[in-house]
Order: C-alpha cells, then sequence, then structure tokens
C-alpha cells in the first residue's frame, strides 16, 4: 500500500484535530456543515454577513473565532486570512445567492456587478488562502446545476454555472498539494430557498417529493456530509461533485 496520503502530509483521518473556516457559515448549508465539523472532532471559524445570526450559531458551536463581512468584500477578505493565527485545514465558501433576471428586464450594470463578484471572490479566497491551508487541505466552493439547463432568466446564472468548475480544475493545478473542489448542488431546502420561493416552498418540497429519483428533499445536512467526505478524502482534487436527487434526470 502507498504511504502517500493524508497521513504524508501529518494529518489525522476523518477532522479530529483539524480546522475547517466556513465562509457562509452561519446559516444553511456553512452551518449545517459547521455543526457536522464539529460533531467529528474538528475546530471551526465562521464567516458571516449578518452578525446576529452568526452570534447565534456561535452559541452552537463554539468556534475558534467569527467574522461577519460579505465575502465579495476582498480587501476585508484579504485582512481576514492575514489575522488568522495560524494554519487550517479547509475553508468551505458557501456565500452568495442566484439570481434569475430575463434578459427584457436585465440591468446590466447589477449582472457585470454580480458576474465580477462572484468570480473574483473565488480568485480572492483561492489567492489570500494559499499560505494559510495545509497540504493536503481542500478549498470547496458551493455551486449549482441548475444553470446547465437553458431557460429565460438563466443567463447570468448559466455563465457562473458554467464557470466555476473549469475555474476549480485550474486552481487545483496552481495550488497543488493543497485541493480545490466544487459540489454543485440541485434544490436544497435551506432558508434561502424558502426566501427565494416565499409562498410556493411548500408546493416546491411536495413537487420533488413526487417526482425526484430520491423521492425527498435534499437538505443542508446532505450537502454537508458530501463535503466532510471531499475535505477527509484527500484523493478528490479538481473536480465537480453534483448532489440533486436526481433533478437533473428529471425532463423539466
Amino acid at each position: 500500500m502507498s504511504g502517500e496520503g493524508a497521513a504524508g502530509h501529518g494529518r489525522r483521518p476523518g477532522l479530529a484535530g483539524q480546522t475547517v473556516v466556513l465562509i457562509g457559515g452561519s446559516s444553511g448549508i456553512g452551518l449545517e456543515t459547521a455543526r457536522l465539523v464539529r460533531a467529528s472532532g474538528g475546530q471551526v471559524v465562521l464567516v458571516g454577513r449578518n452578525p446576529e445570526r452568526l452570534e447565534q450559531a456561535a452559541r452552537e458551536l463554539e468556534p475558534l473565532s467569527t467574522a461577519a463581512f460579505d465575502v465579495t468584500d476582498v480587501d476585508r477578505l484579504q485582512r481576514f486570512f492575514q489575522e488568522l493565527p495560524g494554519q487550517v485545514d479547509h475553508v468551505l465558501v458557501t456565500a452568495g445567492r442566484p439570481s434569475y433576471v430575463p434578459l427584457a428586464d436585465m440591468d446590466l450594470t447589477a449582472a457585470r456587478d454580480e458576474i465580477a463578484d462572484r468570480l473574483t471572490a473565488t480568485l480572492a479566497v483561492a489567492l489570500h488562502s494559499r499560505d494559510k491551508v495545509r497540504a493536503g487541505g481542500t478549498l470547496l466552493f458551493i455551486g449549482g446545476t441548475g444553470g446547465r439547463r437553458p431557460g429565460v432568466g438563466m443567463s447570468v446564472i448559466s455563465a457562473l454555472t458554467a464557470a466555476l468548475p473549469a475555474l476549480a480544475a485550474n486552481l487545483a493545478l496552481e495550488l497543488a498539494p493543497v485541493r480545490v473542489n466544487v459540489i454543485a448542488a440541485g434544490f436544497v431546502d435551506t432558508p434561502l430557498s424558502a426566501s427565494l420561493l416565499g409562498d410556493r416552498i411548500d408546493a416546491r418540497r411536495e413537487e420533488l417529493r413526487a417526482t425526484l429519483p430520491i423521492r425527498r428533499v435534499v437538505g443542508p445536512a446532505d450537502v454537508a456530509s458530501l463535503a466532510v467526505h471531499i475535505m477527509t478524502n484527500d484523493a478528490l482534487t479538481g473536480a465537480t461533485y453534483d448532489i440533486d436527487g436526481g433533478q437533473q434526470l428529471l425532463s423539466h
């Protein structure tokens, strides 16, 4: 058997003794991943935009530290990584929300800013964390699968959906032996999904329960489990991992 792998980087199996930075860690997928990391023996550093939600998450999880800022503020992001007292093992980025705007209603300035902010924030995380993540650790970005199917209002999100896996694959080469991966999620039943759908959320849940091959709705815990698997399996880099309950298999 090869002696290379997690042990070769001086890392313990699983997440025991490891530190995970969760950008977008105060709610939804980020919060559920933080819970799983803590249950697996790891420590967390939580970043979120909303100070109240961040404080609530901190009371539950007892993180090493917290920071309240928007990941698109790249100067603040740089300072955050510079001020980390030591190295970390993994960084998960869940921040951001999808935008669905038909071309006829599109504000080009807003569209330009959204594309620039999302891609620049991804590059900024990679750039400013590169001396902080231990060898064999992970940068893990949450993307989506919905933008793969053309449709009215999907222009911006489709461009970002296509860009993130390509960006991650290139970063995996530039940042090696740090690993870079993407989780592409379909519908996940989070507070963000509820806020986007409003009073249509219950109907969407029922539709998915009836039509998805898994016959249930994907939740934050499902994505968190995949995230922790990618963190702990150090053979994985430069790839995109779908989790959508079979949603892409459906004809509509």
